[in-house]
């Protein structure tokens, strides 16, 4: 490619960016720019820092950020979405996780600086019971490789519809209105009757579509006072604690009904992390992964039905509220 060409591009060679690796944002170089196949658009081979060279991967445009303090300071919040997920549910050592092999400026150095603390905060006296102990850490690290594990794809829009969802909620201090046009539960529902005439009627792949549409609403409705939600979103999600506890109003009762496509694309960033805790042996859960990846297909085709366009703005007594608590 001509060097004039590859001088329009809003990326260049060497440039320090910052790019999206499934849900996280990472640091990262590009090593080489040209332009996509079939589009107006760029293509950047990336080598995320911190990472093996293996890791290197040519990504779309839309993949790759300007290095500023606001984008670094996004990549530390999806950085911190996932570590609180993790605090208090995983008791294993943290090497090997997707969080510690995050690299990046301040960021890729967490993987060393975290492995370097697990093993310099262990403080056993005797050759005995250091020898236990190093044991236990390996028994521990078999059993974290051991558990279930699951990805599931997000189509690079509905990574962007997450970043522009953070941006509203944290930096524009606005909210979804709720309840919901289209909540959870119709999303499910619409799902369902896509699928249903797809899977024979009492076959085990309609029992398995029946498990994992019920499981995703039992999953939500149990997860999103507790990880889905930020702090900003508090004050709201206590009105409409209110409004499920009502008399007056039998259409709303739980999240599923109440919260919508905003709050289910978190839950789907987080299920990786959830399944990982359960019991599940690996058969069922590369069951649940090709159920999901279905889901997650029809769903991203979908999208433009089932997201608001515009967040409302709270009053100045909700705001000073979030801000006390």
């Amino acid at each position: 490619m001509a060097p004039s060409k590859a001088s329009q591009a809003p990326f260049v060679k060497d440039e320090r960016v910052l790019c999206f690796h499934m849900e996280m944002l990472y640091e990262a170089k590009i090593l080489d720019v040209q332009a996509a196949d079939n589009t107006d658009g760029w293509q950047y081979k990336i080598h995320y820092k911190g990472w093996k060279s293996s890791w290197d991967d040519w990504v779309p445009q839309d993949r790759v950020r300007k290095f500023t303090d606001e984008n670094k300071e996004l990549a530390s919040q999806l950085m911190a979405q996932y570590k609180n997920l993790q605090s208090g549910k995983s008791k294993g050592p943290k090497k090997g996780t997707t969080a510690t092999r995050a690299g990046g400026s301040d960021m890729s150095s967490a993987r060393g600086s975290e492995e370097r603390t697990q093993q310099g905060t262990t403080t056993v006296s005797g050759r005995g019971n250091q020898r236990r102990a190093r044991d236990y850490d390996l028994e521990q690290e078999d059993n974290f490789h051991n558990r279930p594990s699951i990805k599931i794809p997000l189509q690079d829009h509905m990574k962007a519809l997450l970043v522009d969802d953070w941006e509203n909620v944290t930096k524009n201090q606005q909210l979804i209105p709720l309840p919901h046009a289209h909540p959870v539960n119709e999303i499910l529902d619409d799902y369902l009757a896509y699928e249903r005439p797809h899977r024979e009627e009492g076959s085990s792949a309609s029992d398995i579509l029946e498990e994992t549409v019920s499981g995703l609403r039992e999953y939500f409705d149990r997860c999103l006072g507790r990880i889905l939600l930020y702090r900003f979103e508090r004050g709201q999600y206590h009105e409409m604690h209110q409004l499920w506890n009502s008399v007056s109003d039998t259409k709303h009762t739980c999240a599923s009904d109440t919260y919508g496509a905003e709050h289910l694309t978190r839950l789907l960033v987080s299920l990786p992390e959830l399944i990982a805790q359960t019991n599940m042996d690996q058969q069922s859960v590369n069951r649940l992964r090709d159920e999901l990846e279905k889901f997650t297909t029809w769903f991203s085709r979908h999208h433009s039905r089932y997201f608001v366009s515009e967040y409302e703005q709270p009053g100045n007594d909700y705001v000073d509220a979030a801000k006390s608590t």
